[in-house]
């Protein structure tokens, strides 16, 4: 076991003893011929744009924001379902005054199948991402079964603070513009279970950057 360390310690002794003729050498290989420069060092990748998602209702327009920065999976998922248009045509399904309006069911597409809104997804699941952010009016965060991993697309925006939530649902993002459309889809009437009498339709959720929101 010895030997091959004994040789290693015989090269490193020989190439520090070459190693100023080697340098001469590469110094003149180096150096730019006459009229040449040496290329610039690659300029550094730009930061991804920020992104912020745009929902449009049948009571006006919400503005959301996200945060990848402790949700990273879950902004991404809800990124890729609104980019192909999953959401579209769907509606706020179940509203509680002081606490949130839900959506993102792909059953609510269809008013025949009533009986199963709340239960639809997009035949997978994502894993949970608790975070420190708190469950105030506005959150954006991520329904889901007793099971913490088993949130697919449907979210839910805050009307309260519901502060139990906590460390127990991901919250991904904040409503940035459009309160007021908040509190006209929160306080809506509502029939059981919990469903508003007259649908709160989202028409469709759009990914654009956040500089093209005034």
């Amino acid at each position: 076991m010895k030997i091959p360390i004994l040789l290693c310690a015989f090269s490193l002794a020989a190439g520090l003893a070459t190693a100023p003729a080697q340098e001469s050498k590469d110094a003149k290989k180096d150096a730019p011929k006459k009229g040449e420069q040496k290329p610039d060092a690659k300029p550094e990748a730009k930061p991804a744009a920020k992104e912020v998602a745009i929902l449009k209702t049948s009571e006006g327009d919400l503005v959301l924001e996200f945060w990848p920065d402790v949700a990273p999976g879950h902004v991404e998922n809800f990124k890729k379902l609104a980019q192909k248009g999953y959401y579209d045509g769907t509606c706020f399904h179940r509203v509680i005054k002081g606490f949130m309006i839900q959506g993102g069911d792909p059953n609510t597409k269809d008013e025949s199948k009533k009986a199963t809104w709340g239960q639809g997804g997009p035949g997978y699941t994502i894993k949970a991402e608790f975070n420190d952010k708190p469950h105030v009016r506005g959150a954006l965060s991520m329904a889901r079964t007793p099971d913490p991993n088993s949130a697919g697309s449907q979210f839910f925006i805050c009307h309260g603070n519901p502060s139990q939530l906590d460390h127990q649902y991901t919250v991904f993002g904040k409503l940035i513009k459009g309160d007021d459309v908040l509190e006209k889809i929160a306080t809506t009437p509502t029939e059981g279970p919990d469903r508003p009498v007259k649908r709160m339709n989202i028409e469709s959720i759009k990914i654009v950057p956040a500089d093209s929101v005034k």
